[in-house]
């Protein structure tokens, strides 16, 4: 059984059918590239399949079990969870509270517990602040933990949305173009953490991105999008050399 079932997806703004019978499938532990031109639909597919967007029509299926019009906190609680082209950290907090927001979703406690702050509570936080610390240390980030959000260079600003992602302990990891803005250090140093969250956490990573050298670096599938349909899917070697393909995206 797949991990991600996409069938027939389809959205329409007025009189726009931004994303039209859109299908996809992706294996558990796969690493799938999504690609396309600008405005082809590709943010779109994930706005649908994270509950920003309701589909208008289709059902989406994540191990077994239909989220089809279920919320975002409903969609993250079942197993996805994603990254933003433009990042999205909670930049007034510290790093390691950036991560601490994730884990928390994991821990019930009460107000009360709080309040008073009862062995229960401060039982949970210490657990918290291990579980952060370690996903820090994942990619190097542990001497910064204190620093603001802010205050961290672009490169570890990306590292640190993909370790709050993480936290939230997904079984699909969502990137939006996560190779944006960077030069081709901070890009190399990406597709090595991907490669390893894939590898270490046994991710299942599905992500945008418009830099061909990463896509075709780490991406063992791609779908094609083009006006909100899909153009061409399959293994990216063959996908990046079909004619449709380099027509439509990739320039003659």
């Amino acid at each position: 059984m797949a991990l991600l079932q996409v069938d027939n997806l389809s959205i329409s703004f007025g009189g726009l059918r931004a994303v039209d019978d859109f299908n996809l499938t992706i294996e558990k532990g796969e690493l799938y590239g999504l690609i396309g031109p600008n405005g082809a639909g590709k943010t779109t597919v994930f706005n649908l399949l994270t509950g920003v967007y309701q589909p208008n029509e289709g059902i989406i299926t994540l191990d077994g079990q239909n989220i089809t019009g279920k919320n975002t906190i409903e969609i993250n609680q079942a197993g996805i969870a994603r990254t933003f082209q433009n990042i999205r950290l909670f930049k007034d907090l510290s790093v390691i509270d950036n991560v601490k927001v994730g884990l928390h979703n994991q821990y019930n406690y009460g107000l009360l517990d709080t309040l008073i702050r009862t062995p229960k509570y401060r039982s949970i936080e210490k657990e918290i602040t291990e579980k952060a610390i370690s996903l820090l240390e994942v990619f190097g980030l542990q001497e910064e933990k204190d620093f603001l959000a802010s205050n961290l260079p672009y490169g570890k600003q990306r590292k640190l949305e993909i370790a709050r992602a993480l936290a939230t302990n997904p079984k699909l990891l969502l990137l939006d173009e996560p190779a944006a803005g960077m030069n081709p250090n901070e890009t190399g140093e990406l597709m090595d953490t991907i490669a390893f969250v894939r590898k270490n956490f046994d991710m299942t990573i599905l992500l945008i991105e418009h830099d061909m050298k990463l896509v075709s670096g780490i991406c063992e599938k791609l779908t094609v999008l083009n006006f909100g349909r899909v153009l061409c899917q399959g293994e990216t070697s063959e996908v990046l050399n079909n004619p449709e393909v380099i027509t439509a995206y990739l320039g003659e």
